[in-house]
């Protein structure tokens, strides 16, 4: 691991320690991922580190910068500017972390985005960036302990989700004002001694808030109950090693999982069972986020873990949604 930030090289060394079970059987209706290509190569050195991203209608990609705390907007040319930067901290004392760090990004239909920043300081939450970019603004403040990660706008009902890896739970945020409060808990969105990484990525499919945890290899669903609240949390599939963010492919319940530590993305099917479809042989370098669109599936890489050639990128590749 860099030195720049050498308290990832612990968590590095945790998380390949996890045990990765094996896939399931291949399925003819499997969807497939093929024709990976990097269109635009970051700058390592400058914090350009891709850890999450939110489409556009027309298919540019916003990505936050983990370590620069920034957002850029890249089109599917590669092209890319930065339209948003989170403020500074000057001594930030983030967990696990140390440094200030932007994670989750999800975008309302009117082109409003929202970040997620962690910081260990009064700056740890969500913040708000209006259509076109410009100074963020803090709609919502969490504990200096959170580690706010991946989140989703359920816009029907004015809230944002949050996943909080550090506590182990999942955040429920009024849009329209109010305090931030805990929305479901447990053993299954915790981290663990090895690695204090719990509940990651977030999203919400089919009246359910879905959360990958790294430290437990896992991705857990949790049902809307009565009034939104929080039903029992149900484990989908397990054996997925350093699982970071995810996203739906459109074919049911698969999902498609950056698998960070081990430089893969893998198709987790309905039933639990999975297979790996891209590796570092075709770009990936520690992948922390996916998005689909119609045919075009986006893979962020951070390369925080690459100690040799560190190349934080954005991948494009061709999904096809096979039927019997």
């Amino acid at each position: 691991m860099p030195s720049r930030h050498p308290r990832l090289a612990a968590v590095a060394l945790a998380t390949t320690a996890l045990t990765l079970l094996a896939g399931g059987p291949a399925s003819a209706v499997d969807p497939t991922v093929t024709d990976p290509r990097v269109i635009a190569h970051f700058d390592f050195a400058e914090g350009q580190t891709p850890e999450n991203i939110a489409l556009e209608p027309d298919g540019s990609a916003d990505i936050t910068f983990a370590f620069a705390h920034a957002i850029a907007r890249v089109n599917k040319q590669g092209a890319w500017k930065t339209i948003a930067t989170l403020p500074d901290v000057a001594n930030p004392q983030t967990p696990n972390i140390g440094a200030a760090i932007a994670l989750g990004i999800a975008r309302a239909h009117d082109g409003t985005l929202y970040a997620a920043y962690a910081t260990g300081t009064a700056e740890t939450g969500i913040w708000r960036i209006a259509p076109g970019g410009g100074t963020p603004e803090q709609i919502a403040q969490l504990p200096a302990d959170a580690f706010p990660n991946g989140i989703a706008l359920d816009e029907h009902c004015d809230t944002l989700y949050a996943a909080d890896s550090n506590r182990g739970e999942v955040w429920s945020i009024p849009l329209s004002g109010g305090d931030p409060t805990v929305w479901a808990s447990g053993a299954a969105l915790a981290p663990s001694p090895q690695l204090p990484f719990g509940a990651n990525g977030l999203k919400i499919h089919d009246d359910a808030v879905w959360v990958s945890n790294t430290a437990q290899g896992t991705l857990l669903r949790i049902p809307f109950g009565p009034d939104r609240t929080a039903g029992p949390i149900e484990t989908r599939a397990v054996g997925l090693t350093g699982i970071d963010d995810f996203a739906f492919t459109g074919h049911g319940d698969t999902v498609l999982a950056a698998l960070n530590s081990v430089n893969e993305l893998e198709l987790v099917r309905a039933d639990g069972t999975h297979k790996t479809v891209l590796t570092a042989a075709d770009g990936l370098d520690n992948p922390t986020s996916v998005a689909v669109r119609a045919k075009t599936v986006y893979v962020n890489s951070a390369a925080f873990f690459d100690t040799t050639n560190p190349d934080p990128n954005l991948l494009l590749a061709r999904i096809s949604r096979n039927k019997l």
